[in-house]
């Protein structure tokens, strides 16, 4: 499936190209040697301006008839460079309607075009905004089609996120993975409400079933079934109040997002499966809101599992591990060769290591090794944490198999980390990311609200290890 160029872009081949104005990339250090070359009505008018070429800083050149001839665009000095690897992503809100083509110090013009395009993003579902008109030249020699899969999948994953509960509930997470799997000639099945019972997810059904809108299981299969099998598991908590132990106002504030997971993993499979990569792809997500009412889950019950575990309820609060754990167990059943979990799942995460860089677990030198690397190399941060074996007690239940949450305020990543593997055992290979699905100010190239996390690096890893034909 052939993915079009987002609006923001136009290909080089394009009539309007021809007359795209320059933006020129420059460096405090660079700033006189390229003035030089320059007229001297150029060289008057940035002094004028007091353009010192610092990080984000735009100037527009005119001509002699006013029109702009040239956008110098200030990269600021090596170090702050480093530190900002989506700087590319201001020109998108900062330069003024017309299509632009990139020259000077562009380090990496493919990278500066997708911080570009992902900057140019707009949720305006509710509230129309005033259309832009800024576009960039896509050259030649970058990967037009690539760039389009990634901007795809991160709007997909934005406009999911972004999306209040009112409007995207279980059965709208349902249609959302049904819509992509429609467009890439999947299949897709969804277990709904008692049926859940039926099919052994009793933890599924347990989390969701105080909610007018019924739990269920989403199952999305992809690609030759011969090939190495990839899972993909996303926790898909459409609004999450903590159930009994009902969050403050200000903590369910934000509990739209909490389906973060979910939307990342259909994002990556749209990438996946727009690539071909050479995967039998599976996809499955528990679509689920942690509701109150008369027959919700409660502190202290003890649930079943579809692993056949027994588990005890702590918290109601914690009740995305629970749904991951029926929907992990399902997939380990195959023997998969490889399984990634994403969920917005601890608080405890983001005290760690804050909003932008969501910590990873997994027992595979290699994959964390692979991760990592992707990781830096996509500017797309992620960071391994210990799945450190000596916190498992902190999860014992003096009732049942395992208690859900650990008896102690400390490591709360780690052990609902812990508590997710007790239900992997025969794939050959597993991650899990807690991720935070948002961004809380507005970046270069990541406007506030809903975002995509560990997907760009995680396609790095799966299209190194499964490269297209």
């Amino acid at each position: 499936m052939s993915v079009a160029l987002p609006d923001c872009l136009i290909a080089a081949a394009d009539p309007d190209a021809a007359a795209a104005v320059p933006v020129l990339f420059l460096g405090p250090d660079s700033l006189e040697e390229t003035l030089a070359g320059g007229t001297g009505m150029a060289r008057a008018w940035v002094a004028a301006n007091g353009f010192k070429a610092g990080a984000g800083a735009l100037l527009t050149i005119p001509d002699e008839t006013g029109a702009p001839a040239a956008v110098l665009f200030g990269l600021g000095k090596p170090e702050v460079r480093a530190e900002t690897p989506s700087l590319a992503g201001k020109l998108a809100t900062g330069l003024a309607d017309g299509v632009y083509r990139l020259e000077g110090e562009v380090d990496d013009l493919e990278a500066a075009i997708l911080a570009f395009a992902l900057g140019a993003y707009r949720y305006d579902r509710y509230a129309r905004k005033s259309a832009r008109a800024v576009r960039l030249v896509v050259p030649e020699m970058v990967d037009a089609e690539a760039l389009s899969r990634t901007v795809a999948a991160v709007t997909l994953v934005r406009d999911l996120v972004n999306t209040p509960a009112n409007d995207l509930g279980p059965a709208e997470i349902a249609d959302a993975a049904q819509k992509l799997a429609e467009a890439h000639g999947a299949a897709c099945e969804v277990t709904v409400g008692d049926d859940l019972l039926d099919t052994n997810f009793p933890m599924i059904h347990a989390v969701g079933r105080a909610s007018s809108s019924a739990p269920r299981l989403i199952d999305m299969t992809w690609g030759d079934a011969a090939a190495p099998k990839v899972t993909l598991v996303g926790k898909g908590v459409a609004f999450d109040t903590g159930g009994l132990n009902l969050k403050p106002g200000t903590s369910m504030a934000l509990m739209k997002k909490d389906m973060g997971g979910a939307a990342n993993v259909l994002g990556l499979a749209s990438m996946i499966m727009a690539a071909k990569l050479p995967v039998r792809l599976r996809v499955l997500i528990p679509a689920v809101e942690n509701s109150v009412a008369g027959n919700a889950f409660r502190p202290g019950d003890v649930l079943q599992s579809r692993k056949g575990l027994t588990v005890e309820i702590g918290n109601t609060d914690a009740e995305g591990r629970l749904v991951l754990a029926d929907a992990l167990a399902l997939a380990d059943e195959e023997e998969p060769d490889l399984v990634l979990d994403l969920a917005t799942l601890t608080g405890a995460a983001r005290v760690a290591l804050g909003t932008d860089l969501p910590p990873f677990y997994t027992d595979d030198e290699a994959l964390a090794a692979a991760v990592a690397e992707a990781a830096e190399a996509t500017s797309d941060p992620l960071w391994r944490m210990p799945l450190w074996k000596p916190y498992k007690k902190l999860l014992d239940s003096k009732i049942a198999d395992i208690n859900h949450i650990s008896s102690g305020g400390f490591a709360g990543s780690m052990t609902a980390a812990l508590f997710l593997a007790r239900f992997v055992e025969k794939a050959k290979s597993w991650a899990h990311f807690d991720i935070y699905a948002w961004c809380p100010a507005g970046k270069t190239g990541r406007p506030e609200g809903g975002e995509a996390q560990a997907i760009r690096a995680l396609f790095k890893v799966l299209s190194d290890r499964y490269p297209p034909a």
